[in-house]
């Protein structure tokens, strides 16, 4: 646990925060992360790396994960020093999706609980992990089930390790595949393809989850962590605030018709010069770009 001190820097630099079993350090270069028993944040540079930590439970979702999790990505989305944010989970599992001994628990009160546990963890999916203002990418490092297929989904990019596993598995004990998770696959894989899972419960491998669109890349499961942080840096490499417009012009885009989208983009277009119109380098590129000095995509 942090000194007294440094607890006071801490609610000064970002309000009050939860009580143990959070634990707080202040990073080398002087910026606030935190850790927790069920999320825990490491840095690589300008990257930050959040995993889902209960490997005992296959990392699945529980109502203590859910809050850990919204409160790290709040933080992270205002941390300056946060360019980029990975995604993994402890152990050999990515993420089994809800904690279903919650889920299908019994008693007063309970049928409230559940649904509002229910509620949070598709909140922080949906919007707050959706709609993440900077790069994220799933780093998919085993198996894969349920209500993970909406954290894969709802990140910007994702790798998997060629030892991951897949499966929608509700289906093989009379469920549905609950909360996000058939708009998710709805957003992001062909019908046949979405239904085929949805309604026979197989698993599948990475290979297969590159075919179908779930996720950009299989990878080497020695090499995942180091290719995921190579495409991380890369993308801390790039213009932030295009990065964030590029996201929301694609995001919203998605939901509109044809002039609306042109419409929405032209003025994401407009706010992004705006935003970079006291930068001295974006002249400088675009100078370097007329002379044929800067080639993209050469």
């Amino acid at each position: 646990m942090m000194s007294d001190i440094s607890l006071g820097l801490w609610q000064r630099h970002y309000g009050p925060f939860y009580t143990p079993p959070y634990t707080y350090r202040l990073r080398g270069d002087g910026n606030l992360a935190t850790s927790t028993e069920t999320v825990f944040v490491e840095w690589d540079g300008p990257v930050a790396i959040v995993t889902l930590n209960r490997p005992e439970k296959r990392n699945a979702m529980n109502s203590a994960l859910t809050r850990a999790i919204t409160e790290t990505l709040e933080r992270l989305r205002d941390d300056d020093a946060c360019r980029v944010v990975v995604l993994t989970g402890a152990g050999t599992a990515f993420c089994a999706g809800m904690d279903l001994t919650e889920f299908f628990s019994e008693g007063e009160g309970i049928a409230a609980a559940r649904d509002r546990a229910m509620r949070d963890a598709a909140a922080w999916r949906i919007h707050l992990l959706r709609h993440f203002p900077k790069p994220t990418i799933a780093m998919v490092n085993g198996a894969c089930l349920g209500g993970g297929f909406s954290v894969v989904e709802c990140c910007d990019l994702a790798l998997a390790s060629s030892e991951a596993k897949f499966a929608l598995t509700e289906i093989n004990f009379r469920h549905i595949p609950a909360g996000p998770v058939s708009k998710s696959m709805a957003s992001i894989l062909r019908p046949r393809d979405a239904l085929f899972l949805a309604m026979t419960g197989r698993s599948f491998d990475s290979a297969t989850a590159e075919r179908i669109g779930l996720i950009n890349r299989m990878v080497q499961h020695d090499a995942l962590r180091a290719e995921t942080l190579a495409l991380a840096h890369e993308l801390a490499g790039k213009d932030a605030a295009a990065l964030r417009l590029t996201k929301e012009s694609y995001r919203y885009a998605l939901e509109m018709g044809w002039e609306a989208s042109i419409n929405f983009v032209t003025a994401k277009t407009f706010e992004l010069l705006a935003r970079q119109s006291a930068d001295a380098s974006r002249t400088t590129e675009v100078q370097a770009f007329r002379e044929g000095r800067l080639k993209p995509g050469a």
